[in-house]
Parts: structure tokens; sequence; C-alpha cells
């Protein structure tokens, strides 16, 4: 593929009086880690929002493989091939991981509603497909001892774990992160850089990432944006980000985001 996988062309969005982005424009090509980068209030999130379609573009539009997405209902955008996690991890907690896994490929169900009660043939056929792909994400993950477990009872790093799974299991092309280290330690941050080595080396998933961990920014990324205001800093590898003027003074660390 010569042309970028997604292009954020001229992206501004305002909501009242607030320009939360402004004018922001980056192409992510196939096959790279690409983050973005910001102190608290940045647009970093406002960003993954406008890319999944959860809020629309004031102005400016989003482009996934040379389509524009950036008027589709969010359900469309997932059906393409865009999967994303969240910064508040958003599970099933009184279902099983296997299930929560499940609900991942309901976006790729084709059946109606009347086969689907009837457990026609069809829906048999999916319903073990759906199983067997999910099994393949739970063994890459590493998840098979909590296969059955409740998430209401896993410890916090399991969950951010499991959440990652479910975004997998929708067979994404470009996946989504929105600060995947945020709540974990040391041990845990580390083995989450590993996880998104191997989606991007061994599944050849495109990701786009938030984060604010420097460390886990470094090693992970190909190209890194830095934001500010709503308005971009700089574009380039790890090292020349972080040693841009702008963003020494900009970048304040935290967790939260517009």
């Amino acid at each position: 593929m010569t042309t970028p996988m997604l292009q954020a062309v001229n992206l501004s969005v305002q909501f009242g009086g607030l320009k939360a982005v402004n004018n922001v424009s980056f192409d992510v090509w196939p096959n790279e880690v690409f983050s973005l980068i910001g102190p608290n209030g940045a647009g970093k999130t406002t960003i993954f929002n406008l890319i999944s379609a959860l809020y629309r573009p004031t102005s400016g539009e989003v482009r996934f493989e040379g389509e524009v997405i950036s008027r589709m209902p969010p359900y469309v955008v997932a059906r393409h091939g865009i999967a994303r996690t969240f910064q508040n991890i958003e599970l099933f907690e009184h279902a099983t991981v296997l299930q929560n896994l499940l609900v991942g490929r309901h976006c790729h169900r084709h059946t109606g509603w009347l086969q689907d009660m009837l457990f026609t043939g069809s829906v048999r056929r999916a319903e073990l497909e759906f199983r067997r792909q999910v099994e393949e994400v739970i063994e890459f993950l590493d998840l098979q001892h909590y296969r059955d477990s409740m998430v209401a009872g896993l410890p916090y790093g399991v969950r951010k774990v499991v959440e990652l799974a479910r975004a997998l299991s929708m067979r994404p092309r470009l996946l989504l992160l929105d600060e995947p280290s945020s709540g974990l330690n040391t041990e845990e941050t580390e083995d989450m850089g590993f996880w998104i080595e191997d989606i991007k080396n061994d599944l050849g998933i495109t990701v786009i990432m938030v984060e604010h961990d420097m460390g886990l920014v470094s090693r992970v990324s190909d190209r890194v944006l830095a934001l500010n205001l709503g308005e971009v800093l700089t574009l380039g590898t790890p090292a020349e980000v972080q040693s841009h003027p702008g963003v020494i003074e900009a970048y304040l660390g935290g967790v939260d985001d517009v």
C-alpha cells in the first residue's frame, strides 16, 4: 500500500466556545505504531473520538484507506476495521472474559433476529467461527487461565489486557489504544509494551496510541505527534519529539484529557 492507512485532514472540533482540536492533520502508515502525546487537555482523546466517530468534526475529515469515515455511525466505522480501547476500562463486569471477548465479534454478525431466535445452521456456524477467533486472541495474550473468570473478580492489570483482547477480537486493521499503561505497575507496563510490539509485528495491525508514559512511547513508537491546546506542536521520531523545545515547555504529564 503506497497511501496512508489513515489520514486526518484539517480536523477541528469545537464544544461551545472551546476549540478542543484546531486544524490538526497527520497521516498514519500501515504497520506502524503512531503515538499522540501532550499535556492534559491537549485534545488527544478527542482525536480518538473523532477517528472512531463518537464525535463529528466541526470541520475537516478522517479518511480510512482512502474512504471518508468521519460522517459514518460508530458501528460502521468498527465494521471497516477500526477498534479501540478506552482510558477507563469499559467491560461487562458480571460476564466472563470469554463472553466479553465474544461481544467484540458482535459488529461482524450478519444474521437476523429471527435466525438468531431459531438458532439456524448459519447462526451455529457463525457462533463456532466467532468462538474460534476469540480463542486465538485468548491464546495470543495468554489469558487461558482467566477464560471463564468473571471480570469483576480480576486484578486491574488483567482487566486492561482483557479490554485489549476484546478490541483484538474485532479483527481490526487499525487499533486505537487510549492510555494502555494507565494504572499499571512497572512490570505490567513492560508486558503491555511486549503486547503492542507483537500486535504490530506478529499480527500486522497498525496502532495509534495515546500515552503519557514516555518510556513506553519511546520503546514502541515509530513516530510521535505532540499536541498542545488542540494544536500540533511537532511530528517526528520519539527522540526528535522529546527534544523539541515546544514539547519540553508544554508537556506536563498527567492522566486526564479532553
